[in-house]
């Protein structure tokens, strides 16, 4: 039975949880952000859905490029002084970026939120499942709490921009995260030497099951990345669209996709405990077999049809994140493992920086949604059959019970 958890990790999870809260927050203020600029003749700078959901592109590509450098500085540094960066340099570029006076200052704002924010999912994670009792928990725990930052950005930004134009959006929650940056370096001692508890949990585990494991990660993260990433920047302004008789200002789409994330977010709470007891295979498989079937739906959805799969594809699509980060837990060593998360968010948030382009340029294209949401499908689909793949290692529940070298299917 594991011990209770003492004051510092209590602190540090607690402020790990925060760090995921508004790195999704920041990172998604844009999506509601720009339904409040879009055609505005001055301080939306005259321009199109389609012209200004390109701005964000630096942001995503930068979220994706500085998770390699945060993640070796995270090991061989510090991952708490990582953390204070952080929250200091993010808040710090998004208040940069609510002053925007032209768009390629709001694109430059807006990769600055991108970097700063990288620096989250390696570190953040590696610190977290450091200090864990029960990592599979503790992720979903932490997932539900990056999923209420994804579900604020929505409902915050709609009200901000609604009632007091899209720039209070980006000042206010900027604002926040600086004061979380400055109140942690008090609360939470440094800590630079990585702890080696958790290595024998992963050094028994056959190489080819290893290799196998992360091929399966692989495919996961690109298409899982590329659906999650496209999905939350695209449902705003497809509720805008066909959600109308629902919600018709800023500030009730923002309410409506609060609630489809918060719903969507019990899945990290759920599938966290369940890993924790079952093994990954038996918890990936039905569960990535929700996600094509309701990206489809929500292609021709309207009203409260589109809010109901909405829901269902978020479920599926938040719980995946949860299975994701558990893989890297299970199959890496604790002294490299921010390292390894680094890789996986590279991978990851690359792929997302492709959503944008995605969503953008079939939007355009075609007047609508109906076809980004079948090639989301078809990312779904993929994403199932990886999952198939996924080795089955009965010892993952009960590693320190296992044999010294585990079967796999």
């Amino acid at each position: 039975m594991p011990t209770a958890a003492g004051p510092r990790a209590r602190r540090v999870i607690a402020f790990v949880n925060a760090g995921h809260f508004m790195d999704h927050l920041l990172m998604l203020v844009f999506p509601t952000a720009v339904l409040g600029m879009v055609g505005e003749a001055g301080d939306g700078f005259g321009l199109s859905y389609g012209e200004l959901l390109p701005l964000s592109l630096g942001g995503f590509i930068a979220f994706g490029a500085g998770s390699i450098p945060a993640g070796w500085l995270g090991d061989l540094w510090s991952r708490r002084n990582m953390m204070v960066v952080f929250f200091l340099g993010m808040g710090g570029a998004s208040v940069l970026t609510g002053f925007a006076p032209t768009p390629a200052w709001l694109a430059v704002g807006m990769t600055g939120i991108g970097l700063f924010g990288a620096i989250y999912h390696p570190v953040g994670t590696a610190l977290l499942t450091a200090h864990a009792r029960r990592i599979g928990r503790e992720i979903g725990v932490n997932g539900v709490w990056g999923n209420l930052g994804i579900a604020v950005a929505a409902l915050a930004t709609g009200a901000l921009t609604q009632w007091l134009g899209w720039r209070a959006a980006f000042v206010a929650p900027g604002v926040l995260c600086m004061a979380m940056g400055l109140a942690m370096p008090a609360l939470v001692p440094d800590e630079p030497a990585v702890r080696k508890a958790g290595a024998a949990a992963t050094a028994a585990i056959p190489r080819a099951v290893v290799v196998r494991a992360f091929a399966v990660l692989a495919v996961t993260t690109v298409f899982g990345s590329l659906v999650f990433n496209a999905a939350v920047i695209a449902l705003p302004k497809l509720f805008d669209e066909r959600v109308g008789a629902l919600a018709a200002t800023p500030l009730g789409i923002g309410a409506l996709l609060c609630g489809v994330y918060v719903i969507g977010a019990t899945s990290q709470l759920i599938v966290g405990r369940l890993v924790d007891r079952h093994t990954l295979r038996r918890i990936f498989i039905p569960l990535s077999l929700l996600q094509a079937p309701c990206l489809a739906l929500a292609a021709t959805a309207e009203n409260w049809g589109l809010v109901a799969v909405a829901v269902a594809a978020m479920f599926a699509i938040f719980g995946q994140v949860t299975i994701n980060d558990t893989m890297v837990a299970r199959y890496t060593d604790q002294h490299w493992r921010a390292r390894a998360y680094a890789i996986r968010y590279l991978v990851s948030f690359a792929a997302s920086a492709a959503a944008v382009p995605l969503v953008a340029g079939l939007h355009e294209r075609t007047g609508g949604f109906t076809l980004v949401f079948l090639v989301l499908a078809g990312g779904g689909a993929a994403i199932f059959l990886s999952a198939l793949a996924f080795p089955h290692r009965p010892d993952e529940v009960a590693p320190q019970a296992a044999p010294a070298v585990a079967a796999a299917e």
